[in-house]
């Protein structure tokens, strides 16, 4: 029998996984969560910063990371100034403070270019978990295991599903530009 839930939850994932990607992207404004995305080479394994040390932001433009190992204070350092956020670590000791310094235009207009690739990403993803269900329907169809009126229905409800999730993602991605100009 066929199993819409399971594609409304791939779909919940998509959006999840985006989620985590907009909230990762700097604003000019500190926040832990910019950081999760970057992995460390420590201990012969990737590890994300949050692991290795403790991340705070004690005002609205700085986070500070308070590394437990002091061996590991170089690697992140070099993690931090690979990554794509364009912040300049600043090291004291076992301690890492991050200056965000604020958005000049430019960059709040390629952050906006940025939010919206992602954006599409997500629902190119929704989409093709939309055809496998589509795909899925059609050969439950073949093999009789369900009847015309039943795909039908089920394919319109996959579809309703479907628009959902896109309106949540293009929600999403107003708010997060809606942000970026407004800082």
């Amino acid at each position: 029998m066929f199993d819409e839930k399971s594609y409304n939850m791939k779909m919940d994932k998509a959006i999840d996984v985006f989620s985590k990607e907009l909230s990762s992207l700097r604003t000019g404004r500190a926040n832990a969560s910019m950081l999760d995305l970057i992995k460390v080479d420590v201990y012969g394994q990737q590890m994300p910063i949050n692991q290795v040390g403790s991340i705070t932001t004690p005002e609205p433009r700085t986070i500070n990371i308070q590394i437990w190992d002091v061996n590991n204070v170089p690697m992140v350092d070099a993690a931090i100034k690979k990554s794509d956020l364009g912040l300049n670590p600043q090291i004291d000791g076992q301690m890492i403070r991050l200056p965000v310094p604020e958005l000049n235009e430019e960059r709040r207009i390629e952050l906006k270019k940025m939010i919206r690739s992602i954006g599409e990403k997500c629902k190119v993803t929704i989409r093709n978990i939309r055809r496998e269900a589509n795909e899925e329907l059609k050969k439950l169809l073949k093999s009789k295991e369900i009847g015309e009126d039943d795909e039908k229905s089920f394919e319109k409800n996959v579809q309703s599903i479907t628009d959902d999730h896109i309106k949540i993602v293009d929600g999403k991605v107003s708010l997060k530009e809606k942000e970026i100009m407004t800082i």
